[in-house]
């Protein structure tokens, strides 16, 4: 190896003849003390000037040089007079003073590279490097020195590309950099990723013989971890004759990076028997490797092993524990180690409280989040813009708008996120016109609103239901705002218009979306999925699947999840079956979603053959893995299966059910016609039992004719929703129909029935366009085709038999006319040029039991597959059978 370069000491600064004799000669020239205006006295401004600077009387000093430059005087001032003040600037931060020393310069006998040297360091350690590279750039000459203290100011102001871009012009200009600053330079290719110039300094350093630097050499290590070069660094690694702990450190973080952390284990373990104290540093960096990958509980192990090993952790550890755990959604234990901090007697930083602020905002616990404001308070942070944005948040979120207001006005550099996060508070709680003062003000000032500002607004009035107001801020982004749309502005479109039920508004933006060449992410995905969750959107279902195979978001799983529910709602269980398959990571969501559709369309065994192999792989079901299990054992008509499932839920699992449980158990125990079972589960309930558990029973009270029970449970629904006009309608069809005597009751249901009157209405695809039909239309131009035809068909359609007893949400078609399903099946087949072999319909409330027996008919008669979604679940009809089992 090359002996390492001597590095050259700077010349000293050697006084030129008139300056020989200090201020204490005894025989000097002149007299110092003179009042002549035109007797020059080079001594008298240093020896002033340094008395004034050592006195700390900075502006005074300034004050002297200012009035001789003014006045014209011949004094001079000596260089290193000159470099105490820019240095007393430094100390005080004054770059006021700092500028009129600036323009002081010619005053100084000679301008040399130190002088101008100095200049660069006080701007630049004022916070001005743009007029630190200006002074730079027009030196004269720039030795080592100039180029450390510029290159230094860059890499204080994390000017990572900028530091490397000027050791290119440093080795242009022949200056080589020297063992100080060769790790500032490597420092800046790690953090800006330039791997290339990285190696080249390699290289030249092990031409120089630097390699003996140990700052040197972990500089270069760091370069290629930083870089993700891991094999090149692990061969630098073992190649290295002294590894201390800041080399071990590195490589231990390099594999931490990229989720390897076994790997760093072994390392962390290999560094142990080499005698390489660990220290801190060391276990912070694994304990916060574990928080990334999510696994707090192995973050947590490894706090307490250094505690026992007698390394107490320090704020920095804490705060990777709070922090930790509040990402990951574990926010309740994030506060009892905050809490558990304190009773250490390690104190927060900032970002310890505002990490703690956020677990308080997730859990919206608004008492615990004023404890924690307290504790910032009396620490000093009210002036931190990071812990005010998060108590902005915090209050914002647990409903307290005043207090996220107060927070607001008295943090004093707010940035972008406090404007945003107290604008999204606004929005949130419904206040638009609130958000949109404050939106005006932002505009006005230095903080101008940026994409994530608009899109918070459009957000926000979308979803407050104001539309029009949020298309107009969405247009005017780019010309008002000087601000282009991203795919987040987009998406916030999609999902309002989603949200409020406007499917063709969604699809409509996605498809301009995509004709404009914007790509698509994820959430866009997930946002326009649900519109296409029903059966007549099955095509718009393909094309977005492959938009996602376009885009390449194939290994989102959400995505995939949500596909293969969609498919499952639109009809195609198939499509579902094979994504689910091709899967090769699934979480229970995507269990959920594939046992859920199968239920949806009837096929018990096959829910049921996916929910067993959940059981055998040991995955831990949830509350939807349980529900759509107890609704595939009601369709397999298992009540006894069911029954010891429903109860392993709290007994095995700890798992509370919720009222669909409840629900489902109905829907088990009355599809057997175990109706007094089913009653007695609805007393023996611990909550309250909602409209769904009421609706199951009269379900169950239909199919197998218990009228006293129907009207039981008819009265529990009208009692929960008295403005449903359904229920109004069913209950009027069982007192009249079957002469209950309650004439009082019947003339008010009649009443009400007449004043409010709900229309049935179908949807079915043909050719690309969605066609409506409303029951009784004869509106329809080819009106004419479809009743003859419909008409002809119900004269072979047999009245169906059954032991039930009819009463419908719809009026008979004696009196309302032909119902909207059946115009759209006739539709589908005899009124399009093409007959298809599927056909797909969708209803907005529960077909009746004569046009369920016609669907019936027409698939055996025709041969086709009907689909038919209405409000109460999907009928698949092949072959004059029905999915559902003649039970909905």
């Amino acid at each position: 190896m090359m002996p390492c370069m001597s590095v050259s000491k700077p010349p000293l600064i050697t006084p030129q003849k008139h300056d020989t004799l200090s201020e204490f000669s005894l025989k000097p020239n002149k007299s110092i003390l003179s009042f002549t205006k035109t007797t020059d006295h080079p001594r008298f401004p240093d020896s002033h000037l340094n008395y004034l600077c050592r006195k700390g009387r900075l502006t005074e000093a300034v004050t002297v040089l200012d009035s001789i430059a003014k006045q014209g005087s011949k004094s001079k001032v000596r260089p290193k007079t000159y470099i105490n003040l820019i240095d007393a600037c430094i100390d005080s931060h004054s770059i006021h003073l700092g500028r009129k020393l600036h323009a002081c310069i010619d005053l100084v006998t000679e301008i040399d590279v130190f002088v101008e040297t100095k200049l660069v360091s006080m701007y630049a350690k004022c916070g001005c490097l743009n007029n630190a590279r200006k002074v730079f750039d027009g030196m004269r000459e720039r030795n080592l020195y100039a180029w450390s203290a510029m290159i230094g100011a860059s890499s204080r102001e994390q000017r990572w590309r900028e530091v490397v871009e000027l050791y290119i012009l440093m080795m242009e200009d022949g200056v080589l950099p020297d063992d100080f600053l060769f790790p500032k330079i490597l420092q800046a290719c790690g953090n800006c990723g330039d791997f290339g110039t990285g190696k080249l300094i390699h290289c030249l350093v092990i031409k120089l013989g630097m390699s003996c630097f140990t700052r040197v050499r972990n500089s270069i290590l760091a370069v290629y971890v930083k870089c993700g070069k891991l094999s090149w660094a692990r061969k630098f690694f073992k190649r290295m004759d002294e590894r201390d702990a800041v080399a071990w450190n590195s490589m231990i973080s390099g594999y931490c990076q990229i989720g390897e952390n076994e790997e760093a284990h072994r390392l962390f373990d290999e560094m142990c028997n080499e005698g390489v104290e660990t220290g801190l540093v060391t276990w912070n960096i694994l304990i916060r490797s574990h928080h990334q990958l999510g696994q707090c509980d192995r973050a947590m192990e490894l706090m307490r092993k250094m505690e026992s090993l007698g390394i107490s952790p320090d704020v920095f550890t804490w705060t990777s524990m709070v922090s930790g755990f509040s990402q990951n959604g574990r926010t309740s234990q994030a506060l009892d180690l905050f809490k558990e901090m304190f009773v250490v007697g390690v104190e927060p930083n900032g970002v310890t409280i505002t990490s703690a602020i956020s677990a308080c905002t997730g859990l919206e616990a608004l008492e615990m989040g004023l404890e924690i404001h307290s504790v910032a308070v009396k620490m000093g942070f009210t002036d931190d813009v990071l812990v005010g944005n998060s108590l902005i948040d915090m209050y914002s979120k647990c409903g307290e708008l005043e207090a996220a207001q107060r927070v607001f006005d008295i943090i004093k550099g707010k940035d972008v996120y406090s404007w945003n996060s107290m604008i999204g508070g606004y929005c949130q709680a419904g206040y638009c016109g609130k958000a949109y003062e404050l939106f005006r003000k932002m505009q006005e000032s230095d903080v101008p609103p940026n994409v994530i500002t608009w899109n918070v607004m459009i957000s926000g009035y979308i979803q407050n239901e104001n539309e029009d107001e949020a298309l107009e801020l969405f247009q005017r982004m780019e010309k008002d705002g000087n601000v282009k749309q991203n795919t987040a502005s987009w998406n916030s479109l999609i999902a309002g218009y989603q949200q409020l039920g406007q499917k063709n508004n969604a699809l409509g933006v996605f498809r301009k979306m995509q004709a404009l060449g914007v790509s698509p992410n994820y959430v866009t995905i997930l946002s326009v999925l649900p519109a296409c969750a029903n059966l007549v959107a099955e095509k718009k279902v393909k094309e977005i699947h492959c938009c996602v195979f376009r885009r390449s978001l194939e290994p989102s799983l959400p995505v995939m999840n949500s596909l293969i529910d969609t498919y499952g709602k639109s009809g195609n269980i198939v499509y579902s079956r094979t994504i689910f398959d091709g899967m090769p990571l699934k979480d229970m969501i995507t269990w959920n979603s594939m046992i859920s559709s199968y239920v949806r369309h009837g096929c018990s065994d096959a829910a049921l053959d996916l929910f067993d192999q959940i059981r055998n792989f040991g995955l831990k079901p949830n509350r939807g893995t349980f529900l759509s299990a107890i609704l595939a054992y009601s369709l397999a008509r298992r009540v006894d299966e069911g029954k010891q499932l429903f109860s392993s839920i709290t007994e095995a699992y700890q798992i509370m059910p919720m009222l669909e449980h409840y629900s489902s158990m109905i829907d088990l125990y009355g599809r057997s016609g175990r109706l007094v079972e089913a009653l007695e589960f609805i007393e023996d309930m611990p909550i309250k039992p909602d409209s769904s558990v009421w609706e199951a029973l009269l379900t169950a009270c239909r199919i197998h004719g218990n009228i006293g029970l129907a009207v039981r449970a008819l009265e529990h629904l009208l009692e929960l929703e008295p403005g449903n006009i359904l229920i109004h309608r069913l209950i009027l069809q069982t007192y009249v129909t079957y002469g209950i005597p309650d004439a009082l009751k019947v003339r008010k249901l009649e009443k009400e029935n007449m004043a409010r009157k709900s229309i049935g209405q179908s949807w079915v695809e043909a050719k690309n366009i969605v066609h409506t039909f409303a029951t009784g239309d004869w509106s329809k131009t080819y009106s004419n085709l479809l009743y003859p035809w419909l008409h002809c068909m119900q004269k072979n359609v047999k009245a169906r038999s059954h032991g039930g007893f009819c009463i419908e949400e719809e009026e008979k078609e004696e009196i309302s006319g032909i119902h909207s399903e059946k115009i759209a099946l006739a539709f589908a087949l005899v009124g399009s040029n093409h007959s298809p072999q599927i056909i797909r319909i969708v209803k907005n409330i529960r077909t009746c039991a004569d046009c369920h027996e016609t669907a019936k008919y027409v698939s055996m008669t025709y041969g086709r597959a009907i689909y038919l979604s209405d409000s109460k679940c999907l009928h698949h009809f092949k072959m004059g059978h029905c999915s559902c089992g003649d039970y909905w």
